[in-house]
């Protein structure tokens, strides 16, 4: 396996050069081929109800928005924060205060001109947590004053300093005057927003008046397929040009007019326990759960050996803050599993269900690993499928759940992202985990000013996750990607993104 992971590595590195897929061959009838100018990519799942990128809370949904909005920076595919609606930017020597200039003749995709109040107007809508609806960021309550003395310059003045600080301003710039953002979402960014079928497709057009290059591609067309079953029908009968997140049992039955390229999802894959629920409200169990479940048998019985273990919330990609080390911290032991179960009063195990979204195959595939593993210690787990909508509502919001498979990952490209949700008194924060020496912790790293410092302290915020147990860690899933041959320009982020401006049809 670890030369699977030696290859994979090196794949993210290389920016993904494609591998072939299993050649089988397409069923008939066939879908057309794509006109030159014209891309088709499948999604597994719905958009949220809202496309306003301040409200969205599903990765897939901001996968999709990336096209479409921009912040006063934006990330590159090799992990630096690059000019995006600001220009260019100066930070004060003594690191409080960010100007901005605005970049020259960049407007919005209904023509009307980005300026400095519409970023201010952005910011401090998100540092607002109260807000209707809006996903509050906390770090940009950093923000002290916001000043713009024309309409090409903003000027950030912060409370104290913040090393993260600009990994935030990724955050999308918007018209302030604007009120159908929900429904019709405007942006800056190289595609506009043309329709959405719910529960169908999303329709994107090239934003002839973008600021940067254009793409090669003129219309790009999102079909949605939420069951897990009619991802490979819609890829072999030819309905789509791209589809990433693909399981490696799909990958292998891809048609031959296609290649699957080879990355990793940036995400933080594992069983999630409900804290706040017996029996998960003891460490000593959640401890054996972590000791029952072989991650390394996962993979390969899963992912035909592909993934990289982890064994806290931080994924390979964000180098500097992640430890290694953790994910060994719990070697599959069952006889430890036993005995920690039965120091907890449950000397024979007990029953708890696995809620988990049916639209993700690979998901689904990893619950049910984990449910024969766990047998293996005296726990029954009943694997609970449900759809997207019901898990965002159900799981995620109302923490109505035992346990869940999902991955969650990083809005921007900064520990915090990771890591924040996981505070006591956190919105998102859906395994319930309260942790005073956790909170603590997470308060010295915001008042950190030393890059070293902060990562250190991020480090340790990871490991009193690992050490407690708040959920048993799986890995960074292989992100398969189905590309159809002619298809050039596919690149891999740090973060979760696909990047359709990249993309082209060779001649």
């Amino acid at each position: 396996m670890r030369k699977k992971l030696l290859a994979l590595a090196l794949a993210l590195v290389c920016a993904a050069l494609p591998g072939c897929g299993g050649g089988t061959q397409a069923p008939a009838p066939q879908d057309p081929a794509p006109a030159s100018n014209e891309l088709r990519v499948g999604i597994a799942q719905d958009l949220d109800d809202t496309l306003d990128p301040h409200k969205t809370v599903a990765a897939g949904t901001r996968e999709v928005l990336f096209n479409v909005f921009e912040g006063l920076v934006k990330p590159s595919p090799e992990g630096e924060l690059i000019p995006a609606v600001a220009e260019s930017w100066e930070l004060s020597d003594d690191h409080l205060t960010y100007t901005f200039h605005i970049r020259q003749g960049i407007t919005f995709h209904d023509g009307s001109p980005v300026t400095a109040g519409d970023a201010a107007w952005s910011l401090l809508r998100l540092a607002d947590p109260q807000e209707a609806d809006v996903a509050a960021v906390a770090a940009l309550s950093a923000i002290a004053s916001v000043e713009t003395p024309d309409a090409a310059t903003l000027v950030l003045t912060l409370s104290e300093p913040s090393p993260e600080f600009l990994s935030y301003l990724t955050a999308a710039v918007l018209p302030a005057d604007y009120a159908d953002q929900d429904t019709q979402p405007i942006g800056t960014g190289p595609f506009r927003f043309v329709s959405r079928t719910a529960q169908e497709s999303v329709i994107l057009e090239r934003y002839d008046g973008y600021w940067g290059d254009l793409p090669a591609l003129e219309r790009v067309t999102y079909r949605i397929f939420e069951n897990a079953d009619s991802i490979l029908l819609g890829i072999q009968a030819g309905a789509v040009d791209l589809f990433a997140h693909l399981t490696r049992t799909q990958a292998a039955q891809l048609p031959e007019d296609f290649l699957a390229a080879e990355g990793y999802m940036n995400l933080v894959q594992a069983l999630y326990l409900n804290n706040a629920v017996e029996p998960f409200n003891d460490v000593r169990v959640r401890q054996a759960l972590c000791y029952a479940v072989d991650v390394d048998a996962l993979l390969d019985l899963a992912f035909d050996g592909y993934g990289f273990p982890i064994g806290s919330s931080m994924y390979p990609a964000f180098g500097k803050y992640y430890d290694p080390s953790l994910a060994d911290l719990y070697p599959h032991d069952t006889e430890k599993a036993k005995a920690l179960l039965a120091e907890a009063g449950y000397p024979d195990g007990f029953s708890m269900t696995i809620t988990v979204p049916s639209n993700y195959q690979p998901h689904v595939d990893t619950a049910q690993v984990l449910a024969a593993q766990l047998e293996e210690v005296g726990v029954q787990a009943e694997i609970v499928p449900v759809e997207w909508g019901a898990w965002l509502e159900d799981v995620y919001q109302g923490r109505n759940f035992e346990s869940t498979v999902i991955g969650v990952d990083a809005a921007n490209m900064t520990a915090r992202a990771l890591l924040e949700r996981f505070v006591s008194t956190a919105g998102n924060n859906f395994i319930n985990y309260h942790s005073a020496a956790y909170d603590a912790l997470f308060a010295a790293a915001q008042s950190a000013y030393d890059d070293a410092e902060q990562t250190a302290i991020y480090r340790e915020m990871e490991r009193n996750l690992a050490e407690n147990a708040a959920n048993v860690y799986l890995q960074d899933m292989a992100d398969l990607v189905a590309v159809r041959k002619g298809l050039q320009g596919l690149q891999f982020y740090p973060i979760y993104a696909l990047d359709l401006s990249t993309l082209y049809w060779a001649e």
